[in-house]
C-alpha cells in the first residue's frame, strides 16, 4: 500500500515537472486536471469538523423532534399514505430521473453510475429543517426521512441493480450498511428525545425548537462551506455533470410536489414531500463513491455529490424565499380584506343607529 502511494507521488512529481497544469503533490494528473491528496491539515480539519457537525446535527434533530406530536407521528405510521407517496418519490422518481438524465446527456459510464447512486440515496436530514421553515408537516417529514433511511437498506441495492447494469456490474458498488445504520441511529435517537420533551414539557419544547431551527440553518450553510474546503483539489470535472447537478435537484423538488398533489395531499404536505424528494443524503453518496472506485475513476466523478448538495441547498432556499414572500403577501391581503369587511359592517350598523359614523370608519 505504501509502495503504491510512493509510486503515485513519484509519478505525480514527474508529471508535474513536465506540465504546468498540475501541482507537484497531485496523486493523479493527466495534464489538464488533478486530484490532490489530503494533507495533514485537511485530515485534522476533517476530523474536527466532522465531530462538530455530528454534535450540531444531533442537536438539530433533537429540536426538530420537539415539533413532532406523538399522536400525529403514530397516525402517519398507522395510515401511511403520505409516507407511501414519499416512498414512490424517493425510490421511484429519483432513480428514474437519474437514469433519464444520464442517457440524455450521454455522460461516461462511471459518471452515470455516480448520478444513479445519488438518485438511489435516501432523503437527507436538511429537509427537516427546511420543511419547518416552510410550515411543512413535521410529523410527515420526520417519518419520511426515517422510513426512507430504513428502507434504503433494501431499496438501494435493488434500484442500483435495475438501473446501473447497462453501465457497470452492481456488485462493484459497495454499499456502506454501517453508515446507513449510523445515519438511522443519529436520526431516530435525537428525534425520540425531542418527541418525549414535547410530550412532557411543550412550553420548553417551543423554545428548543426556535433555537434548533437557527442552528439548523447555520449547519446547512456550514456543511456546504466545509465541503468546498475539504474537496478543493477536485473541482475540475465535466460540464455535463455541472448541468446534471443543477437540473437533478430542481426536477426532484418539482416532480415530488406534483406527484404529492396528484395523490390528493394537502398543500403543506405537498411542500414536505417535495423537499424530502429533492434533498438527498449526499454524505452517504460520497461515502459509497469513495469505497467503490479507484482514484483514477474518482477524478471523473468525486465532486458530483458536492455539486448536487450545493444546488439542492440553493433551490431549497429559493423555495423558502418564495414561500415567505407568498405568505407575507397573503397575510397582508387577508388583513386588508378583514379591515374592509369590518368598515362595511360598522357603516351598516351606523345606519341602524341613526346614521352616526366615527372618523375612523370614514
Amino acid at each position: 500500500m505504501q509502495t503504491n502511494f510512493l509510486s503515485q507521488q513519484f509519478n505525480a512529481g514527474f508529471l508535474a515537472e513536465n506540465s504546468t497544469a498540475c501541482p507537484a503533490n497531485a496523486t493523479i494528473c493527466d495534464g489538464t486536471s488533478c486530484v490532490l491528496p489530503e494533507d495533514n491539515f485537511n485530515q485534522t480539519l476533517s476530523v474536527v469538523l466532522s465531530t462538530v457537525l455530528t454534535i450540531m446535527l444531533a442537536l438539530v434533530m433533537f429540536s426538530m423532534g420537539c415539533n413532532v406530536e406523538l399522536k400525529n407521528f403514530l397516525g402517519h405510521i398507522k395510515r401511511p399514505w403520505g409516507i407511501f407517496v414519499g416512498f414512490l418519490c424517493q425510490f421511484g422518481i429519483m432513480p428514474l430521473t437519474a437514469f433519464v438524465l444520464s442517457l440524455a446527456f450521454n455522460i461516461l459510464p462511471i459518471q452515470a453510475v455516480v448520478v444513479l447512486i445519488m438518485g438511489c440515496c435516501p432523503g437527507g436530514t436538511a429537509s427537516n429543517v427546511i420543511a419547518y421553515w416552510v410550515d411543512g408537516d413535521m410529523d410527515l417529514s420526520i417519518s419520511m426521512t426515517t422510513c426512507s433511511t430504513l428502507l434504503a437498506m433494501g431499496m438501494m441495492p435493488l434500484c442500483l441493480f435495475i438501473y446501473t447494469k447497462m453501465w457497470t456490474d452492481s456488485d462493484a458498488i459497495v454499499l456502506p450498511y454501517d453508515s446507513i445504520g449510523l445515519s438511522l441511529v443519529a436520526l431516530v435517537i435525537p428525534v425520540s428525545f425531542g418527541i418525549f420533551v414535547n410530550h412532557k414539557w411543550p412550553s420548553k419544547a417551543k423554545i428548543i425548537l426556535k433555537i434548533g431551527s437557527i442552528v439548523g440553518a447555520v449547519l446547512i450553510v456550514l456543511i456546504a462551506v466545509v465541503g468546498g474546503i475539504l474537496y478543493k483539489g477536485s473541482w475540475i470535472i465535466s460540464p455535463k455533470l455541472w448541468i446534471i447537478g443543477t437540473v437533478f435537484p430542481a426536477a426532484g423538488y418539482t416532480l415530488g410536489f406534483l406527484l404529492a398533489r396528484l395523490a390528493g395531499l394537502s398543500w403543506h404536505r405537498c411542500r414536505t414531500v417535495s423537499l424530502e424528494t429533492g434533498m438527498q443524503n449526499t454524505q452517504l453518496c460520497s461515502t459509497i463513491v469513495q469505497l467503490s472506485f479507484s482514484p483514477e475513476q474518482l477524478e471523473l466523478m468525486f465532486t458530483f455529490p458536492l455539486i448536487y448538495s450545493i444546488f439542492q441547498l440553493l433551490f431549497a432556499l429559493l423555495i423558502l424565499g418564495g414561500y415567505r414572500l407568498y405568505r407575507r403577501h397573503r397575510v397582508k391581503t387577508k388583513t386588508d380584506v378583514e379591515k374592509t369587511e369590518q368598515k362595511e359592517d360598522s357603516k351598516s350598523s351606523a345606519k341602524i343607529n341613526g346614521g352616526f359614523v366615527s372618523d375612523e370608519m370614514r
